[in-house]
């Protein structure tokens, strides 16, 4: 008998793109049986949280984010002690913001830098983990008036949860994350989306990007997971591009509301794609 899920793990961060509001179209095309679940870029984790698999292989190329999921995992208690000393104040959210531009910021405890992540997500513009080229972070300061900044109850749930299953934790490549993956695992791919137009191009949660050329090298990946008979599901926007390049696979459209344009006007419903390669 299935392991009834915990309702309070759940996503700790907004995260562009994030999947909780796709999660009741999402789940119930996920396989029942699963001997591990992959997920190589997990970003703030909506659908590998909602289903809490007991054994999983999660990765994303963001190092800082990785670490964010190892802290509460390891060292929960500290986390919660570390956030409880942040300010909401501009002066003090930019001098916090900085610290990736100086020297010794690798020296910092993962605590230190996982609290640092979970403060600028809570009290930053729109919610949005952004970097620059260097990778630095740069969303500005969001002035709202009382951000839950901790949010004990599900820090400690979530890490309840990763203590109690088998979850290991990656931080690189997409391809080198699905190295081990076997008949019998399942693979859920929510890669950056191919931009609905020039100016939606949003790439910027990793510095590097995420252009074509690389979803053409996720589609091989696909290929190949779908030749060894392991299962795949994969979002995207549900751009001419991408519905071409998956012709070959179930394909299914749904409707998300997406809010990270900075023109109020442009936010609202847009198409995504569901990807699917089993019944």
């Amino acid at each position: 008998m299935a392991k009834k899920r915990n309702k309070l793990v759940m996503p700790f961060l907004k995260w562009v793109g994030g999947k909780r509001q796709l999660i009741n179209e999402i789940e119930p095309l996920i396989p029942t049986k699963i001997s591990t679940y992959y997920e190589p870029f997990v970003g703030g984790g909506a659908v590998f949280l909602n289903r809490q698999p007991k054994k999983a292989i999660i990765n994303d190329y963001n190092a800082e984010l990785i670490n964010v999921y190892e802290t509460i995992r390891d060292n929960v208690e500290l986390l919660i002690e570390e956030l409880s000393k942040h300010k909401n104040e501009a002066e003090y959210f930019y001098s916090i913001r900085a610290l990736d531009r100086q020297e010794g910021f690798d020296a910092l405890s993962s605590v230190k830098r996982a609290s640092r992540v979970i403060y600028l997500n809570k009290t930053c513009f729109n919610g949005l983990y952004r970097v620059n080229s260097s990778g630095e972070f740069n969303t500005p300061f969001g002035r709202y008036k009382n951000p839950n900044i901790i949010n004990e109850t599900v820090l400690r749930a979530v890490s309840n949860y990763l203590n109690e299953s088998n979850i290991t934790f990656m931080s690189g490549d997409f391809e080198e994350a699905l190295k081990g993956a076997r008949k019998g695992s399942f693979v859920y791919l929510d890669p950056p989306y191919d931009p609905v137009s020039k100016s939606s191009n949003y790439t910027g949660y990793t510095e590097g990007g995420f252009d074509r050329e690389e979803q053409l090298r996720l589609r091989e990946v696909c290929r190949r997971l779908d030749s060894k008979g392991i299962k795949f599901l994969l979002s995207n926007s549900a751009t001419p591009f991408i519905k071409d390049l998956y012709q070959d696979y179930e394909i299914i459209e749904v409707g998300a509301s997406r809010s990270i344009n900075s023109v109020a006007s442009k936010r609202g419903e847009v198409s995504e794609v569901l990807v699917r390669n089993y019944e």
